[in-house]
């Protein structure tokens, strides 16, 4: 079996989740030792695709009516599309209608987690759907020692600084406002925010917080994911009060590196994120404040090793295998299909 991993415009989605969830892929299959190739001029058995933008839709739809087996992964939804560009809230609904025409092309449908492949049922698109999580690969994440001197030197840091990391791209849905809104009303607790998107594409609500001049409140930009990881490790709680996800590749990094984190308490993280299991959850900013206090002050108890146990449930190796049981699955329905 040889897959044609297919994704459009990789240069500009490569800094995003979607990037490193393709950039998972690569690395599940390598370690499944499952032939793959990213050349549509390669061949192939298996087409997975993992964008929605006019030339995947033509490739989906030319490779599936040519009797190529077509994966299409589900990243997006019109819910995690709002609240992002200008205008998105506008046409959200036509964006809903451009998915379901793509993810139709597919004989099969990835969903990251429950949540996602919850929503995508209800857009009545007619294929089956499977959850498969974008998964981490723990063999980056080995614990640095001295991860906490070494994040205090590179950003400036005292350290007797209690350091509060989010993660995200400059838009509405992922909480930027909130985690402004906090570095206001906690000028005693240092905020610094790793990711980047270019401000003409967001409305001047977001500009205005990204140009927000407070001594405790950083915005750092894009970073290699070293940074995020000794981001992850040297600072003393991530938060991501994200409002909508399809799976939130953040939060599992945080697992794989044992961080005290707090997330928004949201639908998508209800099957494997547990409050005070793995986790502190919060429904708000006065939520989000109340816990970053009671970390500072050490009213609560490190969850670290109980995350790190859904990260390896998602280690690439396993992610792999899972993948390999879809990709066969389409064949079958593919070969069920022209039996019909």
């Amino acid at each position: 079996m040889k897959v044609l991993l297919y994704s459009e415009n990789l240069k500009q989605i490569n800094k995003s989740g979607l990037g490193k969830a393709i950039q998972h892929q690569k690395e599940a299959l390598f370690l499944n030792n499952i032939e793959y190739t990213t050349d549509i001029n390669d061949t192939f058995d298996v087409l997975h695709i993992n964008t929605y933008f006019p030339k995947s839709y033509y490739v989906a739809y030319k490779l599936g009516h040519s009797g190529i087996p077509v994966v299409y992964h589900a990243h997006s939804t019109e819910e995690d599309f709002r609240n992002s560009f200008i205008f998105s809230n506008q046409v959200s609904p036509l964006f809903k209608q451009w998915l379901i025409q793509a993810y139709r092309q597919g004989d099969i449908l990835i969903a990251p987690t429950p949540y996602a492949k919850k929503l995508l049922e209800s857009y009545d698109i007619g294929r089956e759907i499977v959850s498969v999580s974008n998964g981490i690969d723990l063999r980056r994440f080995n614990h640095v020692d001295n991860a906490r001197e070494l994040f205090l030197e590179e950003f400036n840091y005292e350290s007797d600084d209690f350091i509060v990391m989010g993660i995200g791209l400059y838009l509405e849905r992922k909480g930027i406002l909130d985690f402004v809104e906090l570095a206001k009303r906690m000028p005693h607790v240092q905020f610094i925010w790793f990711g980047y998107t270019d401000l003409k594409l967001v409305p001047d609500n977001i500009k205005q917080a990204i140009q927000t001049d407070l001594p405790n409140l950083i915005f750092a930009g894009y970073v290699p994911n070293d940074s995020i990881i000794l981001g992850l490790q040297g600072s003393d709680l991530f938060l991501f009060p994200t409002m909508e996800e399809t799976e939130g590749i953040p939060a599992l990094e945080a697992c794989a590196t044992k961080a005290n984190f707090i997330v928004r308490d949201i639908p998508v993280f209800d099957d494997w994120l547990i409050d005070k299991k793995h986790v502190y959850k919060g429904k708000d900013i006065d939520d989000f404040e109340r816990l970053i206090e009671q970390f500072r002050l050490n009213d609560l108890p490190p969850l670290g090793e109980a995350a790190y146990e859904v990260a390896k449930e998602r280690n690439l190796i396993e992610i792999g295998k899972q993948l390999k049981d879809v990709y066969q699955k389409a064949i079958e329905i593919k070969l069920e299909e022209e039996k019909n």
